[in-house]
């Protein structure tokens, strides 16, 4: 098995959810069948959508996620879906640059005179090392790793260390795989945090406070819309950032989001004192980048499943 890069816009041609699946040509199937049961990295192209005049994608590795199945696709010959595993799909807290100063992640994308190999980048699904999967990881989580204090080792090399600085110090060895850590579910609950909590400003979506204790910490919390033990995902997509009361109204369904993330209220099960926190127009106060909004598929699944108006 090996990992690899799947690339993926803002606004796809293919019929991505990088979430739950991956949809590709045959030309890339020998690279997903190599990564089948490990691994892959999502990144996303300068391009932001299939029209060659269209920017602003960050060109940056933005989350991981297990791949387990690999289907044909029964409406376009020779395309295939790739299917991860949602619960193994994790954000990270910080968008990757695919180099950092004169290194890059991925050994392919550079020639030897060290500019950039564009027929290597042209690829959308690229084959991918253990080291180099490691360095992303270690790189896109940085704040989480950091939170875990100095005692936390880098990955091998001069390399990770001027990345990911104060990590480690000279000579230490790994803890534990970046792999490891990822499956637990401590780690993919502080990520989930920290992502949803920076896309929505430190911020409750519904009341639009914003409440810092005096250690500097936000009050306000980040709520999966649909639960991962219900076959939701720690995808930033399927997160809102909310107070501790609007948090437990969430999810106890008197309380809901609609398509247009206007507010819904089972009223009858909600007093008048509780209504008057909402935002006055009842409008889910929303990240500034589309690409990070609460999904339709995860806010349809609460209001069909949990919602009680």
């Amino acid at each position: 098995m090996a990992k690899a890069i799947f690339t993926t816009k803002v606004e796809p041609k293919y019929d991505d959810l990088p979430e739950f699946y991956y949809h590709f040509p045959r030309t890339y199937i020998r690279q997903a069948e190599a990564a089948l049961g490990d691994w892959v990295i999502y990144y996303e192209p300068r391009r932001s959508s299939a029209e060659l005049s269209s920017s602003g994608g960050r060109q940056s590795y933005f989350a991981t996620a297990r791949l387990i199945k690999i289907e044909p696709d029964p409406g376009m010959p020779d395309h295939f879906y790739g299917y991860v595993d949602p619960a193994t799909y994790l954000d990270f807290d910080r968008a990757v640059p695919f180099k950092d100063g004169d290194h890059y992640y991925e050994e392919a994308l550079q020639k030897e005179d060290g500019s950039t190999n564009k027929g290597a980048f042209g690829r959308a699904v690229r084959v991918l090392t253990d080291l180099e999967y490691e360095l992303i990881l270690k790189a896109g989580f940085a704040a989480i790793i950091r939170e875990r204090g100095p005692t936390l080792a880098t990955a091998p090399g001069t390399i990770a260390k001027r990345l990911i600085p104060d990590l480690a110090e000279e000579g230490e060895e790994f803890e534990r795989p970046m792999v490891e850590r990822l499956i637990a579910r401590p780690f993919r609950d502080r990520a989930f945090a920290t992502s949803v909590v920076s896309a929505y400003g430190k911020t409750c979506a519904i009341t639009g406070l914003q409440i810092i204790n005096g250690g500097g910490r936000a009050e306000v919390q980040a709520a999966h819309i649909r639960a991962v033990e219900h076959g939701g995902s720690d995808s930033v997509r399927n997160g809102v950032a909310l107070s501790g009361t609007v948090h437990w109204m969430f999810d106890r369904g008197l309380i809901s989001i609609d398509d247009d993330y206007s507010v819904l209220v089972a009223d009858e099960k909600l007093p008048d004192a509780a209504k008057q926190l909402f935002r006055p127009n009842r409008k889910l106060l929303l990240p500034q980048r589309e690409d990070i909004r609460p999904h339709r598929t995860y806010l349809k699944y609460h209001r069909d499943n949990v919602f009680k108006g």
